[in-house]
Parts: structure tokens; C-alpha cells; sequence
């Protein structure tokens, strides 16, 4: 994976979550892939069981952002081999016209990536800004 190749798949992954197209997100990962929301957390494992949960219709990890209502940019950090840092921030608004930010969460994402450029595990770690 290139610097290049990580950076597209972070375009891809926004668009993913701005669109919760379910094949969109489908195409991010391998289909045995792990992803966890927290470093801590047991990952959610397999292209379906993931592409699920974001699309869950409740629940504290899978909850739907409401549509407009927020952004992101992310970058790659560092790439080695198949394995990738990003950094970045989430932001959330009030309404869709983005004039009024509620909350930042900076984001660090762990990133291994398959012989085809999808993501087989990823990890993730946010911190809300003060």
C-alpha cells in the first residue's frame, strides 16, 4: 500500500459514512475483516456482520449520524507494507448548513490492509475535543 492508496480508501471510507450505502461499505473491506470501534473492544468480524452494524438501526457503536449533519478528514500518517496510521477529525453540526459545530472528535485509525486494498482490520481510537 502506498501513502496514495491509503488516503483514497479514507475518501472512500467518508463517503461510505456520509452515504451508508451499503455497498459502498461493503467495498471497503475483506470479507474477513475485524473493526473495532475502541481498542479495547472484541471486533465485529466479517464484511457482513460490519457492514450491519453500521447500518443498525440503533445501538451505541452503530447509531446512523443523521444525514448532513456532520464531516470528516482524514489522513495517512504512516504507511509500512500493508499497514497504515490515519489521523483526522470528525466533525458534527447542528443542522446540514454546518454553521454551527456541536463537536470535534479527533481520530486516530489503526489500518491493516488485504493484497487487494481492503481493509482487514481496523481499529479505532477518538477523542472528543474540549
Amino acid at each position: 500500500m502506498t501513502r496514495a492508496d491509503v488516503q483514497r480508501w479514507l475518501n472512500q471510507y467518508v463517503e461510505a459514512w456520509k452515504t451508508y450505502d451499503r455497498d459502498q461499505i461493503a467495498a471497503l473491506f475483506s470479507a474477513d475483516a475485524e473493526y473495532r470501534y475502541h481498542p479495547w473492544d472484541e471486533p465485529v468480524r466479517g464484511r457482513e456482520a460490519i457492514v450491519d452494524d453500521w447500518l443498525a438501526p440503533d445501538g451505541d457503536a452503530a447509531r446512523r449520524d443523521a444525514e448532513g449533519t456532520y464531516d470528516a478528514w482524514y489522513e495517512a500518517w504512516a504507511v509500512v507494507g500493508n499497514r497504515a496510521v490515519a489521523v483526522g477529525t470528525s466533525d458534527y453540526f447542528s443542522d446540514a448548513t454546518h454553521a454551527t459545530r456541536e463537536r470535534r472528535y479527533h481520530n486516530t485509525y489503526l489500518l491493516e490492509f488485504d493484497a487487494d486494498g481492503r481493509c482487514r482490520n481496523f481499529t479505532e481510537n477518538y477523542q472528543l475535543e474540549r
